[in-house]
């Protein structure tokens, strides 16, 4: 028998041996839900004890593993991995009780690593609330409202304005609506178009609440509401149409096409309502008729796909409506066309926008017993706008990204009048405005922290503002510039996985609209004189509170304190009061404060059951105004010091889903002297579905269950909100 040398046995053990440790050896990546590499993740055993962590790639290896392991992360949920013999790890790391947020800090943050308070409505959300209007959707919020409580399917559009954190709005909003960062708030009137998106075209809504001029600049004081849009992926097709009382009709369809790159998008909209009579039953007259709202909406968009996740696209968008305010007399009708360009690649977003808008509206005269009225005035403003915003990207080692951004818009507007009374003849009034600002963020995430700074430098001009009359010679209005600067700070510290502690400070502004500068409004029969010498509103304000994630529960909890300051706010004085009109002005106060607590929760003890909701308490006053003391002190108008939501979601494949949200308000005022008391409401809706196969939902919604008579307004007669209503249909799905 031949013998081999005893070196070459020795050689074959240990090339034996290290060929068994290197099938001991795993090799590992950590991701997030993104794909993006997660570095310095902490891979332990189930006891604890340490085996690797995760480098600057996301890549680890272990020698002899155990069968299962936990990969821990700052930021991130710890998940639990079984190891397979031989097959290399993907481990992949969610955030399943928190929702990333872009818009509060132009970059994805959970909301537990966010400093401000942060609300999403998804799709699902927004799909199972009963109110067929955005805004209706969105009052599942706390603390939203627009500047009354009526819903904008039947609110004069100079009452859209929204109101969050407390401060109320005037005919402008006090807090900014964008799309994919373009600007939505009506370029003449800072008002809100509610109807100008197609349902379908929504993906999700992401709420800010507090000062984000840091970010966007004039508006984002009370916060900023970015309306996500679907983005065409696949091909499909996807209908809905529904019915119901005061002829209520909302119907729309959107189709997807997909093909290599390419992608597009085309979607359409329908909402029509007869509506119903706003005054109170009491105090109805012959000439009282509904207040409703007729619309259409379109868009389209073309995508094209870039290497490494860029895009570039082109979307188009119009609006189309009619409203009738209430009275023969009293109409407006809006036509709006929006177009935008843009391209997202290696760190760099290009936005590219423009709006024509052509809004028309009667103004009339009521007689004290509401049996006639005579027209006053007609009012035709055109308005353009263009605008443009860049914005940059850049992460710096594994704890850190770098942000900046620059943007601009213009906006050339009219107010063409027909006057009927007195010596009657014409008013024409055009101005111009301009806003161009430069800002910078900067964000760190070492271990459990999270840090952000960002800042902002807006020059904002309001100039070639001219007025001609038919009876008097043409009048140069006072033209005025303001430089800003717009600084905000943040911080969360995690205690633990589940427990965040965070806090934030920050400055804003609003400037003022050529509505609010030039045009007299009207509403009802409260009328509302303009003001060119107004100038812009300055806030100041910061938040602190908690975030809490129960994972056994799937369960979390936000809390914040929070208190801002406007300075010169703009608002409507009072100057007279008559049975047949009520007369202000526009003007700067001295100074309002809103501070208060707000809650917003989530809770899933099992998988059938959904509940969210949220809380806020806001104490908003007047605190200072030199030449009517009398008014410190006072509530600012329509903020309600108590408000609070609960949507609760039940769900069984076989049986369908059962959404029912529930809405209650505390009192408020009308008016800056508080001499109008408006009664708080408890308003219940209900929205139900059930499939019928893959392509064919049915569902029913039902708005104000209970038919509770909610108080709206005093102009000075006592308007009412939304009664009773019911609205069933379907929705039709084909494709992906």
């Amino acid at each position: 028998m031949r013998h081999f040398p005893r070196w070459i046995c020795l050689l074959a053990a240990l090339v034996l041996i290290a060929a068994l440790a290197a099938s001991a050896q795993i090799r590992g990546t950590v991701r997030n839900a993104h794909g993006d590499p997660v570095p310095s993740a902490t891979i332990t055993d189930m006891a604890g004890n340490p085996l690797a962590v995760s480098s600057s790639d996301g890549t680890f290896s272990l020698s002899q593993p155990p069968r299962q392991i936990e990969v821990t992360a700052p930021h991130y949920v710890t998940a639990v991995v079984t190891v397979a013999p031989g097959q290399p790890l993907m481990v992949v790391l969610h955030q399943p009780l928190e929702t990333v947020v872009v818009t509060a800090y132009r970059s994805a943050l959970g909301s537990s690593d966010s400093p401000a308070s942060t609300r999403v409505l998804d799709v699902q959300q927004l799909q199972q609330a009963a109110s067929p209007s955005l805004d209706g959707k969105l009052a599942q919020i706390p603390g939203f409202t627009l500047f009354r409580r009526s819903s904008s399917l039947v609110a004069n559009p100079t009452t859209e304005g929204v109101s969050l954190r407390g401060l109320g709005s005037t005919a402008a909003s006090r807090s900014l609506v964008v799309l994919n960062d373009i600007p939505l708030n009506d370029p003449y009137g800072g008002w809100i178009h509610w109807e100008e998106l197609p349902e379908l075209s929504i993906h999700s809504v992401e709420v800010v609440r507090g000062g984000a001029s840091d970010l966007y600049g004039s508006s984002a004081i009370g916060g900023v509401i970015s309306v996500i849009p679907a983005h065409p992926q696949t091909s499909g097709i996807q209908i809905v149409s529904s019915g119901g009382s005061e002829s209520t009709l909302d119907d729309g369809a959107l189709a997807t096409v997909q093909h290599k790159a390419w992608s597009a998008l085309s979607s359409g909209g329908l909402i029509a309502t007869d509506g119903y009579t706003l005054i109170a039953p009491n105090l109805r007259g012959p000439i009282d008729q509904p207040s409703n709202v007729h619309a259409q909406n379109g868009l389209a968009e073309i995508d094209r796909a870039l290497p490494g996740d860029g895009r570039i696209f082109v979307r188009s968008n119009v609006l189309n409506e009619l409203r009738h305010n209430g009275t023969p007399a009293q109409w407006n009708a809006t036509r709006l066309w929006r177009g935008a360009a843009g391209a997202d690649w290696r760190g760099f977003a290009l936005r590219l926008y423009g709006d024509d808008e052509h809004f028309r509206q009667t103004f009339s005269a009521i007689s004290a017993d509401r049996a006639s009225e005579t027209l006053t005035r007609f009012a035709f403003d055109p308005a353009d706008e263009l605008g443009a915003a860049l914005r940059w990207q850049r992460p710096i080692a594994t704890h850190a990204l770098v942000l900046a951004g620059a943007d601009t818009h213009d906006v050339r507007a009219e107010d063409d009048e027909l006057l009927f009374t007195g010596t009657g003849g014409t008013l024409s009034t055009s101005a111009r405005q301009r806003q161009t600002g430069v800002w910078g963020e900067a964000l760190l995430t070492p271990a459990n922290w999270t840090l952000s700074g960002s800042a902002r430098v807006d020059h904002f001009s309001n100039f070639n503002a001219q007025q001609f009359s038919s009876s008097a010679s043409p009048v140069q209005l006072p033209s005025f510039s303001e430089t800003v600067f717009d600084p905000r700070l943040g911080l969360v510290r995690r205690l633990s996985q589940s427990f965040a502690l965070n806090a934030s400070g920050f400055r804003a502004y609003r400037a003022p609209t050529e509505n609010e500068l030039y045009r007299t409004g009207q509403v009802g029969q409260q009328v509302t004189d303009p003001n060119p010498n107004l100038r812009s509103e300055r806030a100041t304000g910061w938040e602190t509170g908690f975030q809490a994630d129960i994972r056994r529960y799937g369960s979390s909890l936000r809390a914040s304190y929070f208190w801002t300051q406007v300075n010169r706010p703009i608002t409507a004085l009072t100057l007279s009061v008559t049975p047949t009109e009520e007369l202000l002005q526009r003007e700067n106060l001295g100074q309002i404060e809103s501070r208060g607590v707000s809650l917003d929760y989530a809770l899933r003890p099992v998988s059938w059951l959904g509940i969210d909701g949220g809380y806020q308490f806001a104490n908003a006053t007047v605190t200072k105004f030199a030449p009517e003391p009398g008014l410190i002190g006072k509530w600012i108008p329509q903020v309600a010091r108590n408000m609070a939501t609960a949507q609760v979601r039940l769900s069984r494949p076989r049986l369908g889903i059962l959404s029912v949200q529930g809405r209650i308000s505390g009192r408020q005022f009308d008016d800056d002297a508080n001499a109008y008391l408006l009664h708080s409401y408890f308003r219940l809706d209900a929205s139900a579905e059930h499939n019928f196969g893959r392509h064919l939902v049915a569902f029913a919604d039902g708005e104000n269950l209970f038919d509770r008579s909610i108080e709206v307004g005093k102009t000075p007669l006592l308007t009412l909100g939304t009664p009773r209503l019911a609205r069933a249909g379907i929705r039709l799905n084909f494709g992906e």
